[in-house]
């Protein structure tokens, strides 16, 4: 699912609190295997210098410091004040000196990375489809790279395969509740099918283009995932007016009422892109 920022209060939509580091933690941990798979196949090692765009509080940009070790260097970006903070805090207590936060938009990477030298790895999970101008940050993370280096990204396509199974209405009307909440500022929750041509219009090399399909069933860890999400995005839409409150007790009971032996969630495709910049 993902994390979302507003442009106007730069703070994210399910807010900053631990009920929410809590959630990106667990998400983490839940996608960390894709994360590393995708890091080696794009040849993370020490002493590089990484980028991670749209760090949130960091969960990944703590791992890639560890896989650069002290000889390298790891920056994050993210617009929020206050997951960067927890990502400094948590950098000086974990002694990653070689990590580092920046308060910025990534749709303007060019002026948050003025004083840096070129990345080896620049990499994006869940940012894309929630930004207005996902070309803006592809060329910026392209203007960031060095010869030779990667943009990694994991983002959504075909979202709204999300579904419960057997399938239920409101579970339907939910997912396309939010899928129209992320339209409407800008956002895309198909934005993956567009990065290909993104990527080339930058001048980068598509090496690999890779799909992850999982589904949750009720009582896993993947499924405390789910149920994090929708315990706090559908009061969102019940205040956005993409679904009404009868709407959103109906699909909660029928979500608490999924049972662990016969049903389950299909959960949104993650495509994964490796791209490299030319050494010409």
């Amino acid at each position: 699912m993902g994390s979302t920022t507003n442009a106007d209060e730069r703070e994210y939509v399910l807010g900053t609190g631990a009920d929410e580091l809590e959630r990106l933690g667990l998400q983490h941990r839940l996608w960390s295997d894709a994360a590393h798979q995708a890091w080696k196949s794009a040849g993370v090692r020490p002493g590089q210098r990484a980028l991670d765009i749209g760090c949130g509080p960091g969960y990944a940009a703590f791992d890639l410091a560890q896989l650069v070790q002290s000889a390298g260097r790891v920056v994050g970006v993210d617009e929020s004040h206050a997951f960067v903070e927890h990502l400094r805090a948590q950098a000086a207590a974990r002694g990653l000196r070689q990590l580092e936060g920046r308060v910025g938009d990534v749709q303007k990477l060019p002026q948050v990375l003025a004083d840096e030298a070129p990345f080896d790895l620049a990499h994006a999970r869940w940012v894309l489809c929630f930004v207005p101008d996902p070309g803006a940050v592809i060329a910026g993370a392209a203007a960031a790279l060095a010869p030779g280096g990667r943009l990694l990204i994991h983002d959504y396509f075909n979202y709204e395969c999300m579904t419960a199974a057997p399938r239920r209405e409101s579970f339907t009307r939910v997912v396309a509740a939010t899928a129209r909440s992320w339209r409407k500022p800008g956002g895309d929750p198909d934005v993956m099918g567009r990065v290909p041509g993104l990527l080339a219009a930058q001048g980068l090399e598509l090496e690999r283009l890779e799909v992850h399909q999982r589904i949750a069933r009720p009582g896993e860890s993947m499924w405390q995932w789910v149920a994090s999400w929708w315990r706090t995005f559908t009061p969102k839409l019940v205040k956005l007016g993409e679904i009404s409150p009868a709407e959103e007790r109906r699909f909660h009971e029928d979500f608490d009422g999924l049972r662990p032996a016969t049903d389950f969630v299909v959960l949104p495709t993650v495509f994964e892109v490796v791209a490299r910049k030319p050494l010409r």
